[in-house]
């Protein structure tokens, strides 16, 4: 794989600084059932980082001692992670606001039956990728028979009240670009996703992400691959919106890795970026119990560009409508 992070390090993006931190996001581990072109994480079946009890138990203490609004659970598949379950179950008793990033197709492998039914208990906010309404082309992105598992998933979670706006239970699904350009309008196509999906297969979601392909990883050593890595990069720094400075996701979030250290944001994570201490060490999750981190510089180097190009780009979808 061609390393990406000595591409970036030269970077003329502005500096920014931390809000107020009310989003934990915590990778739960690489370990995923699928390998997709487009994976920042550079997940797979083979990977064996995974996040320990001990490092579970920290989160649990972070989020009883932190003023957290909502934890957001990704991996890899975070719910291969065998502490998943312990993790959400604590977090709701804390009245707090649970996501989980999911592929999707995790929910019809052998062993994960009870999933669907678990998140729906705990009312667990369901982020699902699903990178087009076509089928071709999402096998072509993320693997053979992966749009046909994504559908049959969905039409689960909607049996359950997912997607339903009287049900409360929330379905997102998320879109990423094929390729190496920018995603489109999210509201326009929120509308083509309903319709077809309404249409083809009578599966109903709430909102839709379109979220923009980092030049990191494995989709950056893709660009590399092809030749297409500056002109990439180019693309995003022509389409830079100053506007969305003011509402990156790592103003109000930190990611935790899965051995408890912490990052500005899950794409620094991928690309060894940490929050340091003052005698450059990386901090721990466990150093932060009571620091406010509000006005801590955050670590920025050329990849920033692909969240705040065109409409912005976030774990929440676009930055501006």
């Amino acid at each position: 794989m061609y390393a990406t992070l000595p591409l970036l390090k030269k970077t003329d993006f502005p500096a920014i600084c931390r809000g107020t931190l009310d989003t934990l996001q915590v990778n739960l581990g690489y370990l995923c059932n699928q390998t997709c072109i487009h994976c920042h994480v550079n997940a797979g079946p083979r990977r064996t980082e995974i996040m320990q009890q001990d490092t579970i138990a920290t989160i649990i203490d972070f989020l009883a001692h932190a003023n957290i609004k909502t934890l957001d659970l990704t991996g890899g598949a975070p719910e291969m992670n065998p502490h998943f379950r312990e993790l959400v179950r604590a977090a709701r008793d804390m009245d707090i606001r649970v996501i989980d990033r999911c592929n999707l197709t995790i929910v019809e492998e052998d062993g994960y039956e009870w999933l669907a039914d678990f998140l729906a208990e705990q009312q667990v906010e369901v982020v699902a990728s699903l990178p087009c309404y076509l089928g071709d082309n999402v096998d072509a992105q993320r693997g053979n028979g992966v749009f046909d598992a994504s559908i049959a998933a969905l039409k689960k979670f909607n049996a359950l009240g997912y997607g339903m706006d009287e049900s409360g239970l929330i379905l997102t699904l998320v879109y990423n670009p094929q390729g190496a350009s920018l995603p489109p309008s999210q509201t326009e196509l929120e509308a083509a996703y309903k319709r077809e999906l309404g249409i083809r297969f009578g599966i109903a979601f709430n909102q839709l992400f379109t979220i923009t392909n980092m030049p990191i990883k494995r989709f950056g050593s893709w660009l590399i691959s092809k030749g297409q890595f500056a002109d990439y990069m180019q693309v995003l720094k022509d389409a830079y919106n100053e506007d969305n400075l003011d509402h990156v996701m790592c103003k109000s979030l930190i990611s935790v890795d899965w051995q408890g250290y912490v990052y500005d944001c899950d794409f620094n994570q991928m690309l060894n970026l940490p929050i340091e201490n003052e005698n450059g060490s990386r901090r721990h999750l466990s150093d932060l119990m009571g620091v406010d981190l509000k006005s801590e510089a955050i670590v920025v180097m050329d990849h920033c560009y692909g969240c705040t190009a065109g409409s912005g780009s976030s774990c929440g979808g676009a930055l501006e409508s």
